[in-house]
């Protein structure tokens, strides 16, 4: 085997760096991004709708949360038990808020 010189230690060098930044900035998404991803947005279309102030914004987050709770049924997409169990408590949380603020609605203009 040759030895190097210090000019191909150093393209050599400068290559698995540059390699590695490409590996970094495109990474896969593994399960549990997946699963994060899921319960973070289903968490903020639910803070979402406890604010909105019309039944078209609360009908909207409504359905975004029903989004991922549909989503999260899905097989072989590497989503646990446990984000589906968190997706079905959160969509039964938007149930009560969304139901409760059509029921003050209906109070308010009766």
């Amino acid at each position: 085997m040759t030895a190097m010189t210090k000019r191909q230690a150093l393209r050599l060098q400068q290559e698995l760096q540059q390699n590695n930044r490409q590996s970094k900035r495109h990474p896969l998404l593994s399960e549990t991004d997946i699963n994060t991803i899921l319960v973070n947005g289903a968490k903020i279309s639910l803070s979402k709708l406890k604010r909105a102030k019309t039944f078209d914004a609360r009908l909207y987050y409504f359905a975004e949360i029903g989004v991922y709770l549909e989503v999260s049924l899905s097989r072989g997409a590497g989503i646990s038990d446990e984000t589906r169990d968190q997706l079905r408590e959160i969509h039964r949380q938007a149930t009560h808020v969304h139901m409760q603020a059509n029921k003050q609605f209906n109070q308010v203009e009766t």
